[in-house]
């Protein structure tokens, strides 16, 4: 038989393309299995861009997490090259003065000493005119936020993880694992793959492979519009229009990303349709696209021109939206990376080195008490 892994990282995503990476980097034998070939449009890492904003209103706690994760981005940056990987555009999260997401932002920003500003709606819309905010709206200014790329981070990611000697097994589904005397023993595609330790970075996936019962996790499917400027298309350039999240009178989310050359982007933050990995519908609605048309209109007005592709991605959601970082209860040999509630893209750098930390030595320089399993347990 030859000779195991040290580590088997299921799913190559977000999570599982930087966990493989930074491990491979230090020495570990690793191979990563994938049930299609990343970077892919099926799961929940693709899309062109990701938001990355320091003001965390979600928790305080995801402060030094993504600061981390900056300094991450900018290495990887430089390991692949001097690829742009990060485009820092500012952001605005964008409310009442009694939202969440205005009070969330203000908190962390407060709590960590971070940069940022307030404006009211009037000035907002003065100086950033893509934007045509309610009167009784604010916007926090997040000066480090800005704009990852999804799909080019992740093929840096396998691509370095292959130069430090990580193999890869693309287009291979995990059928499952049993103990052996060596390790793991994985039943991936046509092969057995022995590994002393798994990582299961599956995102949408994690349920079929764990089971219904280790992480209670919900689908959510949600659509992504582009558009090409209907006027004005200097204002959505990343240097007039900053990434922006909005948060209506009912309490819905929706956020906005400037035109990199492939239209402005828009879509919803939560809100969209439960369902299972096998019934996800890939097709997009009329009343979907209205829905999307009918914020352009209030709020974006001179971006609603024409259309230019559409998107469904897949959030998995945790019941209270934290993270799961932690090892399956019942098998110590197996640690369970993020499942992320549709805002974990950000923090795949710094969960990548988490994760390497958490297999090599076992601990963490982190907090990660708010992501463990055991929260679950009542």
């Amino acid at each position: 038989m030859s000779t195991p892994f040290d580590v088997a990282i299921v799913g190559l995503g977000a999570m599982g393309s930087a966990a493989a990476y930074q491990l491979a980097r230090r020495g570990q034998r690793v191979v990563g299995i994938d049930r299609f070939s990343p970077p892919h449009g099926m799961g929940s890492s693709h899309g062109h861009t990701r938001m990355i904003r320091e003001a965390y209103y979600e928790d305080p706690i995801y402060v030094p997490l993504v600061q981390r994760a900056y300094a991450l981005w900018a290495e990887l940056e430089r390991a692949a090259g001097g690829r742009t990987l990060m485009i820092q555009t500012g952001g605005l999260m964008i409310g009442s003065e009694q939202s969440a997401l205005v009070t969330g932002t203000l908190r962390s920003a407060q709590e960590h000493g971070l940069p940022h500003e307030v404006l009211a709606s009037t000035a907002l819309h003065r100086q950033y005119p893509a934007f045509s905010p309610l009167d009784d709206m604010v916007g926090i200014r997040d000066p480090r936020a800005g704009i990852l790329l999804p799909e080019q981070i992740i093929s840096a990611h396998l691509s370095l993880a292959e130069h430090h000697g990580a193999q890869l097994r693309r287009d291979t589904v995990v059928h499952g694992w049993e103990r052996t005397a060596e390790g793991l023993a994985i039943r991936a595609g046509n092969e057995v793959v022995i590994a002393r330790q798994v990582v299961v970075a599956a995102g949408a996936w994690t349920s079929s492979l764990l089971g219904e019962g280790v992480v209670p996790l919900r689908l959510e499917r949600q659509v992504i519009h582009w558009f090409d400027p209907l006027q004005a298309p200097e204002y959505f350039t990343p240097k007039r229009m900053p990434v922006s999240m909005w948060e209506l009178p009912n309490g819905n989310l929706f956020y906005t990303k400037p035109d990199l050359g492939d239209g402005v982007k828009i879509g919803m933050h939560h809100g969209g349709l439960e369902m299972t990995i096998d019934s996800v519908d890939r097709r997009i609605s009329e009343t979907e696209d209205a829905l999307i048309y009918d914020l352009l209109r209030r709020f974006v007005p001179f971006a609603k021109g024409h259309p230019l592709d559409r998107a469904v991605c897949i959030y998995t959601n945790t019941p209270d939206r934290h993270f799961v970082v932690d090892r399956h209860p019942e098998e110590p040999d197996i640690l369970i990376l993020s499942p992320c509630s549709g805002h974990g893209f950000k923090f795949a750098s710094v969960l990548g080195e988490v994760a390497a930390d958490l297999i090599i030595t076992g601990t963490s320089s982190f907090d990660l008490s708010t992501f463990a399993l055991s929260r679950f347990a009542s």
